[in-house]
């Protein structure tokens, strides 16, 4: 038997962990002179262990001003997005009518962090609406083995700007224009 290194504390009970998440845009809907203006847009959010993926998208959602719900899902131990191998987290009503033939590891009502299994350093995916396909990377920069006080999830750092759910692409048609009269 292995022997267990001893660290003066019991590991702590599920969902007595806090997990610091950073959710950084990789791609969506966004203009050119948005990407220009904002080359990184990333959330830094804490979240306890026993909540719920629904319960992270939930704050995403805030931490990134979206007001339009859409379908999404969480893609987690990929390399890439879209990865056949990742293990898909999705709606509960998308768990039977998946739009591939792969089939989803649990749904976001029922899945928390630490059903996830996730450790420092670990990323995952998450896709929003999926007709734009907003693509972030999930990035656990650390788990506290402790339960803080206060409410949970919430969001402690802001990146750049949020980009607008639906860019008005007549602006940058226009941005596009003046740059060409110069």
């Amino acid at each position: 038997m292995a022997k267990r290194k001893r660290t003066g504390r019991a590991p702590a009970a599920k969902g007595r962990r806090i997990y610091e998440l950073e959710v950084g845009l990789l791609s969506g809907f966004i203009t050119e002179a948005f990407a220009k203006a904002n080359s990184v847009v990333a959330r830094t959010i804490l979240i306890r262990g026993d909540q719920t993926l629904e319960q992270l998208h939930d704050a995403i959602f805030e931490a990134y001003d979206r007001f339009d719900g859409h379908m999404y899902e969480f893609q987690v131990g990929g390399e890439r997005t879209h990865d056949p191998k990742a293990r898909r987290y999705v709606l509960s009503g998308m768990a039977d009518e998946m739009l591939d033939d792969t089939e989803a590891a649990g749904t976001v009502t029922d899945t928390t962090l630490d059903d996830l299994g996730l450790k420092k350093g670990d990323s995952f995916a998450y896709w929003f609406d999926f007709g734009d396909d907003w693509w972030h990377q999930i990035n656990v920069l650390a788990i506290r083995e402790e339960a803080g006080s206060g409410k949970y999830p919430r969001i402690t750092a802001r990146v750049g700007e949020s980009p607008p759910q639906y860019p008005d692409l007549e602006d940058d048609e226009d941005d596009d224009e003046e740059e060409g009269e110069e």
